[in-house]
């Protein structure tokens, strides 16, 4: 677990004035990759409505020529791969440079006028089922008499998505296709999915990876975490419903996954760590290889809907503290067997709901599979996303005595099939 260091004092403050207040404050310094203008991509980190161009001001740096290299880089999967040390060495010097006193001559560029992008090359994209609220509520849709599954409370559940549809935020997704059945139909049908919803998760940034064969030890997963963004997992009900027997989910998962451009690094969420969720009396205890369980986070995370012509409505608060497993448990069974994870893989959370309706991640729990709609501000109502709906997830962490981070927007606006 990462200590607190002065890189924490709430008290620090930045010559970038807009750092002051902002969801990146110098406490949070999130990487990212950018584009200024036309330029080529680079790593960059934000502060306030700047980004620090990392490449050039890592030329003049007091730093490694291996953290330099990877600073250079247009994607971090480079830096992502040197380790919990070198993170925090740049992390310090980055936080040191953008304190009041520090160096106001760092190349910055204004957020606005540059473009933003994935912040790794994706190899693999692995999505967990980890909020006992969500697959409960889920489960009890489908099985009312045995929502969970004998396996939920023993093993983390996950799938293998897809990582070349993972998007940047800010990416129209187009409606996907595929084939539905009707309960009452023969037959099935293809044609634009009818049922599309969204999924209020965490990401995960994977840092040095493990080699094939050698899995990593739960007491060591957390040095496998670089950093967290936010996710959405769109999900295709309809295609879901007619394919996910026998073997999982597919077209109706692959077609698109939206991330937060920022990564927000473990070092920076050190003051918002929490104990793992309390099992409920009863509840079977993990087996030995999936101990220590690590930490869970505080993240305060919320979904909006939003339409051209009205005000965003939120449809739920949620918190990342109420995952059943925690982001180490998920890195320790993934890799029991021996599968490897390299430098910038992404894991999902799976959808994050609490134990009430205001805490619900998606739309398949809110209207309760299409059966409860929901009013929105402009008189119409919704089941489930239509054309022109825009999704944006946030998340904030608050924690008296240290300086609140935010983690930026999470959006997508559905275009037509």
């Amino acid at each position: 677990m990462t200590p607190l260091n002065e890189t924490h004092d709430p008290n620090l403050k930045s010559w970038v004035d807009s750092a002051q207040d902002s969801e990146f404050p110098v406490q949070n310094l999130p990487f990212g990759v950018f584009s200024p203008s036309s330029a080529e991509p680079r790593i960059g980190v934000a502060i306030g409505d700047r980004i620090l161009d990392a490449r050039e001001w890592a030329k003049n740096a007091d730093l490694s020529e291996t953290i330099k290299a990877a600073l250079s880089r247009p994607t971090l999967n480079g830096f992502m791969s040197l380790g919990q040390e070198s993170w925090s060495m740049v992390r310090l010097a980055i936080s040191r440079a953008l304190r009041q006193d520090g160096d106001r001559s760092a190349p910055l560029y204004k957020a606005s006028d540059c473009t933003m992008h994935l912040p790794a090359d994706i190899g693999d994209y692995t999505d967990f089922y980890a909020s006992i609220y969500h697959a409960t509520n889920v489960g009890a849709l489908f099985r009312p008499d045995n929502p969970l599954l004998p396996n939920y409370k023993h093993i983390p559940i996950a799938y293998h998505g897809r990582a070349s549809s993972v998007v940047p935020s800010g990416t129209p997704i187009k409606r996907p296709k595929g084939q539905t059945k009707a309960d009452d139909a023969e037959s099935p049908t293809y044609g634009p999915s009818r049922v599309l919803d969204y999924e209020l998760e965490i990401g995960v940034f994977i840092g040095p990876g493990n080699q094939l064969g050698e899995p990593i030890d739960a007491s060591q997963a957390e040095q496998q975490l670089f950093g967290l963004c936010l996710l959405n997992d769109w999900s295709a009900r309809d295609l879901q419903k007619w394919e996910y027997q026998p073997l999982g989910p597919f077209l109706a998962k692959n077609f698109a996954s939206t991330i937060s451009p920022w990564i927000v690094t473990t070092e920076a969420l050190a003051p918002f760590r929490c104990d793992p969720f309390q099992r409920p009396e009863g509840d079977p205890q993990p087996l030995s290889y999936l101990l220590p369980a690590g930490s869970g986070f505080d993240i305060h995370l919320e979904a909006q809907i939003a339409q051209a012509d009205t005000e965003p409505m939120t449809l739920c608060r949620s918190n990342s503290k109420w995952l059943y497993w925690t982001i180490a448990q998920m890195i320790a069974h993934h890799t029991s067997n021996g599968c490897n994870l390299k430098p910038g893989d992404l894991i999902g959370t799976g959808t994050i709901s609490g134990p009430d309706i205001e805490s619900l991640g998606s739309l398949l729990e809110l209207t309760r599979g299409g059966k409860q709609p929901f009013q929105l501000p402009n008189g119409e109502s919704r089941r489930f996303l239509e054309d022109g709906d825009r999704i944006v997830l946030r998340a904030r962490c608050e924690r008296q005595g240290f300086a609140s981070i935010g983690f930026g927007e999470c959006s997508g606006e559905i275009v037509g099939a």
